[in-house]
Formats: structure tokens, C-alpha cells, sequence
């Protein structure tokens, strides 16, 4: 894999995750406690041994230049390998990047000579997947480009690429998000979607990504450059090796705040679909010094309380204290403070939780103040008047917000706001 090149699309407003992306990029949004959204990505790569990789950024990348550098300063520049953010020239119109081709048309000139594939991911998916194995799969059919692709219900074809493909798995039809009903499936009420992860030999992406082709608007690869180009090339599709061990295929898009929440939710099941404690496919992201998760106050202390936390993920530097934490997903450093109960939420780092405080269907940005004895989530009309309510009930309280106190003491997540801390 060594002359690989993988490029990360990290740009894009998020703002179908906002207020979660007010002050950063999407995919330096956290997950999973300790996690950045790509990380994931970064560790696949990692884990398929691609170590060239170029982050294309576009947007309120200051948390995610931090993240990276911090997380990801793991590679070899002696040896060839490499990971570096890459950010936009303004264009003459004052634009940024138009488009998945466009961001990488733009960056052309950072594939370097000995390279022979270039992997194009997108910076804000939930997977596990050894793209080695599909950049195989390229070389081996001769291929042009290869597109990643896995079986969706036909009634979820609108929100995919849908393709459709020969005995050979070559790809001869192409439609980006149709409206109506896909006509392809590979069987009944089943539809064959694009993963949004490509791989394309060096010199047909060079000579694909024309000034000619971007003039003529032809930004995006999916909803421009692949239906054209699987008329007179070789493209192929490529059945995604989900490599989570799971009966069925996980792959998750954490685009909106309702499947951001879901997702963060299933981690703290049982049996979760998706596995953090594979150890043969580890997932790299930044651990600052933080000491070991805490639980004080028991059932036997004389005033009833009790610090618990019941299927829950709880990240280092916790301390719930005499408090009830049920299917909940604690980053580092929060507290949660005596007879407060937090149910169903997520609260990123240095959330502190006031005491008798009632929270549900919650997701808490980083810093917040949470006032003793608040009730948030039980009341939604209320919360709507306060804070990002989605309608099927997700409450979601952003950074720097001011949290009113029962008590009427306003608290607020930071006195200076710091926007570049994210």
C-alpha cells in the first residue's frame, strides 16, 4: 500500500448537525466518549497500513488541526509516510470547495509521481473497513475507478448513490439520490448503494478532474463524475467487508443530530453493533492524562445516595457522585453531581451536571453548566425555548449556551467565549 494515496473529505458546514458544528467541523464532533468522528476513517486507514494521507478541510478547522496533530502525529516522514491538513485557497469568486471533485481537483497537485491509487473517503462515516483489501480488488479487475458499495433497503435508496452493476460487478448504471424508487436491487426490496468511498487509478483521476470538466460544472463525484464516467470506462463496485464481525453490516452516516444520537446510543447496549473493544482492529484517537473514572456515595451513606451508572459508557476523569447515570455516553472530565439522574444522553467533555438535576434524550456540548435541580428533556415545549429541540425529541444544549437556574441564577459554559477550542 505504499503508493497509495488517501485522500480525507473533511469540509462541508455540518449543518445538518448543528449546533454541534457552530463552532467545528463535523468530523471533529466527539463519539463514542473518547472519540473524534474521524478518527474512525483515520484508523481504517491506518489498519488497511495506508500511511499517505491528505485532509482536506474546509471550515471551522481549527479543532480539527488540534485533533489531528495531537492525535495523529504517528507516521514516518523518512519513510514516506505522512498525514497533513489541507486547507482552500479562496477561488476567484470567493468561493471554496464546490464539490467532492471539486476539493480534490483543486489539490491535484499534491499526488505525487509514485503514486499509483488514490482512495477518496468521506471524514464523517462510522465504519470499519480494510481498504486495502478493496484497492486489491481495483488492481485486480484492471480497473479505472472502484466504487465501495453494500445493500440497502429500497425504501432508503433516495439518500444514497444507487448502482447498478453487471455479472462482473462492473458498474453500468449510476443515480445519485433518485427521487423515486431505484429500478436496479440485487434482489427484491433491496437497492445497491454507493459507500462514497472510491479508489481510482492515478492517471484516470488526473485526466478525469480536467479544468474543462470543473468549468463545465462537474463538481461532485457522485452526482457528476461517476454517471459519466461508467460510459466508456471501466468502473467497478466493489462489496463492502464490513470488518466489525457483525451479523449484519454496520455503516453509519452521524450527518444529522437524530442519527448522531441513535448511533452514540447503540454503543451503550449489550450487545452493541458496533464493536469499540475489537483489539485486532484498534481504534487510534488522542488520550490526554486524564486519572481513572470515579463512583462515590453507596446505598449504605446515611442520606440514600448512591453513584452509579448502569449500561453506560463512562470515559476517564468521570466522577458521578451520589448520582444515577442509566444509557448514557460520559466523555472525559464530567461530573455528575449527588441525587442528579441522567438517562439516555450524551455529554461531551467537562460537562458538570448540578445536584437534584433531571436530564433525558439530552446531548450536552462540551463545558456546559448544567444548574442544580434543572429538568431538561421532560418538558420539551419548554426546551424548545431554550435550547435545539429535534422533533423526534432530542434536546441538544450547545457550547457557551446559558443554561437559566431554577433558583434564577443564570450559569453559563465559559465566561469568554473560545471559539477555537472546540
Amino acid at each position: 500500500m505504499k503508493n497509495v494515496f488517501a485522500v480525507l473529505l473533511a469540509g462541508g458546514e455540518g449543518k445538518r448537525l448543528f449546533p454541534l458544528t457552530r463552532y467545528r467541523a463535523k468530523p471533529a464532533v466527539t463519539f463514542g466518549g473518547i472519540y473524534r468522528v474521524i478518527d474512525f476513517t483515520l484508523s481504517n486507514c491506518i489498519n488497511s497500513s495506508i500511511r499517505k494521507v491528505g485532509v482536506l478541510m474546509q471550515t471551522k478547522s481549527t479543532s480539527l488541526n488540534r485533533h489531528l496533530n495531537a492525535a495523529w502525529n504517528v507516521f514516518r516522514p523518512e519513510l514516506g509516510e505522512h498525514i497533513y491538513p489541507i486547507h482552500p485557497a479562496l477561488s476567484q469568486d470567493g468561493d471554496l470547495f464546490h464539490g467532492t471533485a471539486d476539493a480534490v481537483f483543486q489539490n491535484l497537485r499534491i499526488i505525487e509521481d509514485d503514486i499509483t491509487e488514490v482512495l477518496i473517503v468521506s471524514g464523517d462515516h462510522i465504519y470499519k473497513m480494510d481498504y486495502s483489501k478493496m484497492v486489491r480488488f481495483h488492481r485486480e479487475h484492471n480497473a479505472d475507478a472502484t466504487v465501495a458499495v453494500f445493500e440497502v433497503d429500497r425504501s432508503q435508496a433516495h439518500q444514497f448513490g444507487i448502482v447498478e452493476t453487471d455479472a462482473e460487478r462492473r458498474i453500468t448504471g449510476f443515480q445519485e439520490k433518485p427521487e423515486t424508487t431505484a429500478p436496479w436491487s440485487v434482489q427484491p426490496g433491496k437497492a445497491l448503494a454507493s459507500m462514497g468511498v472510491y479508489v481510482f487509478s492515478r492517471e484516470q483521476l488526473l485526466a478525469t478532474l480536467s479544468p474543462e470538466a470543473m468549468a463545465a460544472g462537474d463538481v461532485d463525484f457522485g452526482k457528476n463524475i461517476l454517471p459519466k464516467l461508467i460510459h466508456g470506462h471501466r468502473v467497478m463496485a466493489y462489496d463492502f467487508v464490513d470488518e466489525n464481525k457483525k451479523l449484519s453490516v454496520y455503516w453509519r452516516d452521524v450527518g444529522t443530530i437524530d442519527s448522531y444520537f441513535e448511533s452514540n446510543m447503540d454503543l451503550v447496549g449489550i450487545d452493541p453493533l458496533f464493536n469499540l473493544y475489537d483489539r485486532s482492529w484498534p481504534l487510534r484517537t488522542f488520550q490526554p492524562p486524564n486519572p481513572p473514572a470515579k463512583f462515590v456515595f453507596s446505598d449504605e451513606h446515611p442520606s440514600g445516595r448512591c453513584g452509579r451508572a448502569l449500561d453506560s459508557i463512562v470515559s476517564p476523569g468521570c466522577i458521578v457522585s451520589g448520582a444515577r447515570v442509566k444509557h448514557s455516553v460520559l466523555s472525559p472530565r464530567v461530573q455528575v453531581h449527588s441525587w442528579a439522574d441522567v438517562e439516555d444522553c450524551v455529554l461531551m467533555d467537562g460537562v458538570d451536571v448540578g445536584r437534584h438535576s433531571r436530564i433525558r434524550r439530552a446531548i450536552i456540548d462540551k463545558g456546559v453548566t448544567i444548574p442544580p435541580r434543572s429538568i431538561i428533556g421532560y418538558d420539551l415545549e419548554q426546551d424548545r425555548k431554550r435550547f435545539t429541540v429535534t422533533e423526534s425529541g432530542i434536546v441538544v444544549i450547545p457550547k457557551f449556551a446559558h443554561v437559566p437556574n431554577p433558583e434564577g441564577i443564570v450559569c453559563v459554559a465559559a465566561t469568554v467565549p473560545e471559539p477555537h477550542k472546540a
